[in-house]
């Protein structure tokens, strides 16, 4: 293993092997590097030399030729050593963001801080309500669907009386769009997470601009089309297994004019830290195996994801690493475990600088442990009942307060807050279409579309996001 002072020997549990890439023990089937003695050694640009090596705006190749500084870190080799694609970190890349600059970067359209950690509008934290942002992954369907109706029933209300309200990062199989609709009636966001969730993990990591729009703004298309999604509100992205995409990711937001991001992940820290904009330097490290992140400037919100605490005794236990999604802490095994968790980082944020709680999960572990459901309503009842101040809203709702920010007393009358605020009445359709249908990129395969509107000719996908079947 490589470690800050060297090369470490490491004896893996039975059952587990070294996975040379990740640097760390796992599943014998899922390491595929075995046979490699040792990591091929790249070429490093000149980056920083005694003598400058060439004139103002190029920059050294390991073999000393210069290039334009521009065309370092652009994802193209185009050194003959290809040195200029190795270091490109957000510490190396020549053209990277700069470092937060509060005099240049003013609220609505910029927001950063040095640490990440303050708080937007230098409001002090006792006048900030907290908010706290539910978001599930994946599918919407009838796997699912009841159990959003449990959570979100109506009878949850903020201290401004609307109902709770949550974000959905929708991935595209299997999804029953006549449920979309339906959530997105009742006031819930709905956000893009792909259309093939590709379980190539290295795929999102390494992914064209082009990619990256055809699964994001085609997962989009396919949502507003057939959820009949007409005000323009799908405007996030969260990617598969929060693979950040780097520079790529970020370009094909702005160019498809995506509002935020949910995919990166800071480390647990102490406080907590608020989204911030991707104009400046990010505020924390990249965290992560393999992570790519972003390292130039993007006009993009990065709702960042905060790790959870899941020690259960805070005041006394030993570090241990925190996690993003609360379906990965995984050694919450009981309610009343899970209650605690909830609470203990409920505090953290609510106790130090009120940066929005991010509560992630996929819907099949609150239903298949039906304690951990209960502990989670019995817990955002009582937070509820107990305090005035905290606030259940979508990812773009906590953008529209940091854009404006307001005191707890006016956040009770914040309008973007009280849109949607209880919605009555019936659903768009109360029996959608089923289309069973086909496409030649998931061969051999039919699948069911639900949806209100009329059925395509073809199973949406990729290279062909209406259905029609041209591409």
């Amino acid at each position: 293993q490589c470690t800050s002072s060297g090369l470490q020997a490491i004896r893996c549990p039975a059952g587990l092997y070294f996975d040379i890439d990740k640097q760390t023990c796992d599943w014998k089937d899922s390491v595929n590097n075995c046979k490699l003695k040792n990591k091929e050694r790249k070429a490093k640009p000149l980056l920083y030399t005694e003598e400058p090596l060439c004139q103002d705006g190029f920059l050294a190749c390991g073999d000393g030729s210069c290039i334009e500084r521009g065309l370092f870190c652009n994802g193209e080799k185009d050194c003959t050593d290809g040195s200029d694609e190795n270091i490109c970190d957000m510490d190396n890349d020549p053209n990277r963001a700069p470092p937060c600059d509060p005099v240049v970067c003013v609220l609505p359209d910029c927001f950063c801080s040095e640490d990440g950690t303050t708080i937007p509008g230098d409001l002090p934290g006792k006048d900030v309500p907290q908010m706290v942002t539910i978001t599930f992954d994946d599918a919407i369907n009838n796997n699912n669907i009841g159990l959003y109706k449990d959570i979100f029933n109506g009878k949850r209300k903020n201290p401004n009386g609307c109902d709770i309200k949550a974000t959905f990062f929708v991935s595209h199989k299997y999804t029953n769009y006549s449920a979309v609709q339906e959530m997105h009636r009742k006031g819930h966001e709905i956000a893009v997470h792909s259309i093939s969730h590709n379980d190539d993990e290295r795929f999102w990591s390494d992914a064209t601009v082009d990619d990256w729009a055809k699964e994001m703004a085609g997962m989009r298309i396919i949502a507003e089309k057939f959820a009949n999604l007409t005000d323009n509100s799908v405007v996030g992205v969260r990617a598969p297994y929060l693979r950040v995409g780097g520079n790529n990711q970020f370009t094909m937001m702005e160019e498809q004019a995506f509002l935020y991001d949910s995919t990166i992940t800071a480390a647990l820290n102490n406080p907590p830290l608020w989204p911030y904009t991707m104009y400046f330097r990010m505020p924390h490290r990249c965290h992560g195996n393999l992570q790519h992140c972003p390292t130039r400037s993007h006009a993009v919100w990065e709702m960042v994801m905060n790790e959870l605490d899941r020690r259960e005794d805070p005041q006394n236990d030993e570090y241990l690493p925190g996690c993003a999604m609360v379906d990965s802490c995984s050694n919450i095994l009981t309610g009343d475990q899970f209650y605690n968790f909830l609470n203990h980082n409920f505090d953290r944020h609510y106790e130090q600088n009120r940066a929005p709680l991010g509560l992630y999960f996929h819907a099949a572990w609150l239903k298949n442990n039906p304690e951990f459901l209960d502990a989670f309503l019995y817990w955002i009842d009582e937070i509820l009942q107990n305090h005035n101040d905290v606030f259940f809203v979508t990812m773009t709702q906590v953008i529209q307060w940091i854009q404006n920010p307001r005191t707890i007393t006016e956040s009770k009358n914040f309008e973007p807050w009280r849109e949607k605020c209880s919605v009555e009445g019936p659903p768009a359709c109360w029996v959608p279409h089923t289309c069973k249908l086909t496409s030649k990129e998931v061969p051999g395969e039919t699948i069911n579309l639900q949806t209100c509107v009329r059925c395509p000719n073809n199973y949406p996908w990729v290279n062909d996001p209406t259905g029609d079947g041209f591409f």
